[in-house]
């Protein structure tokens, strides 16, 4: 059966979308397709198009799944994910012929504003993965969101209005949403912004992440795991480039490990994993990577293990790396 959401854990960096489609076709994305019935008329209308929806909300993504699967739609895909990570690591620059969204959240509050998807580093970012000429359609019914966003694409150097004026508040042509439609019966007016990518050339500030091979780190020591599960405490650390925060500490009940409860926060992601001190009957200890969840080898991941690796060494004299997989730019010294 064909596969219509797709796990974002599991795409490759980024993704050839021409390959997971099975055909070469303009990719258009819908951001936060909530009821899914944009997304779907999009999908029955324009069968010349590679289609993604994009939506953090599971059950969301479960009965859009359902509705393309009982239609056979076979040109659309759903994604579970932020628009800035799926934008930065699944898509190649130029890629994205037409971007979408209905209704972004507005943030109410003027303490959540930076919360607000639309900024000029989104515009920023998403100018790098659009050729000149891709379509930009927004659509909000928030008054303040809309003097927000028509300030940010005028002071974009990398769109242009489709139209005379920054936006207008009718648009025919498009599928009216539900959400949309609630939002007119209560009296209040929706402004859609017909943009479209400039030919500035945009820098790309976003490079697609790298990926590293599975880190483990080999280690000898005097301590028991015991010893090491005593002197354990949550700590944080930051790299330029990294957060980490060993959170909490596990022992097995059935094997000779600890499992450390980890957070790692890097662009464009933020990764809770486990990382895994085993104790071999060979007398040392393998430092690794619990693989639950399908975690990303990142550069900030290596920075953990490392992390905790000096931790962990800094706890006896006579503890000692032995073997290392970390990348080599970890250990400049060397």
């Amino acid at each position: 059966m064909h596969p219509y959401l797709l796990s974002s854990a599991r795409l490759p960096w980024p993704v050839d979308w021409a390959a997971q489609f099975g055909r070469a076709a303009p990719l258009a994305v819908e951001i936060g397709f909530g009821n899914g019935q944009f997304l779907l008329a999009m999908a029955r209308e324009r069968p010349y198009l590679n289609l993604i929806g994009l939506e953090i909300s599971l059950p969301s993504l479960r009965k859009a799944e359902r509705k393309l699967s009982r239609d056979g739609l076979p040109h659309a895909r759903l994604v579970q994910g932020g628009a800035e990570s799926f934008f930065w690591t699944l898509c190649a620059p130029q890629t994205v012929s037409e971007l979408y969204i209905n209704f972004p959240d507005p943030w109410h509050k003027a303490g959540h504003h930076h919360r607000r998807l639309i900024n000029e580093r989104f515009l920023h970012l998403i100018a790098t993965r659009m050729p000149p000429g891709a379509l930009l359609d927004i659509a909000t019914d928030h008054i303040d969101y809309a003097q927000a966003i028509t300030d940010c694409l005028q002071q974009s150097p990398y769109f242009h209005s489709r139209r005379s004026a920054p936006f207008v508040l009718e648009d025919t042509a498009r599928v009216r949403t539900k959400y949309e439609q609630k939002a007119l019966d209560d009296g209040r007016a929706c402004h859609y912004f017909k943009w479209q990518r400039s030919a500035t050339p945009a820098a790309n500030a976003f490079p697609i992440p790298q990926e590293f091979p599975m880190p483990h780190v080999v280690m000898r020591s005097p301590l028991t795991l015991d010893d090491v599960a005593r002197q354990f405490q949550p700590f944080y650390t930051a790299t330029p480039t990294a957060e980490i925060k060993f959170i909490d500490l596990f022992r097995s009940t059935r094997h000779n490990n600890l499992l450390f409860e980890t957070y790692i926060h890097e662009e464009p992601l933020s990764q809770r994993l486990g990382l895994s001190l085993n104790a071999r009957r060979a007398g040392d200890w393998v430092l690794g990577l619990h693989e639950v969840g399908f975690p990303r080898p990142t550069a900030g991941l290596h920075q953990a293990v490392q992390t905790l690796a000096d931790w962990l060494v800094s706890l006896h004299p006579d503890t000692e790396i032995v073997n290392s997989t970390l990348v080599d730019w970890l250990n400049p010294q060397e």
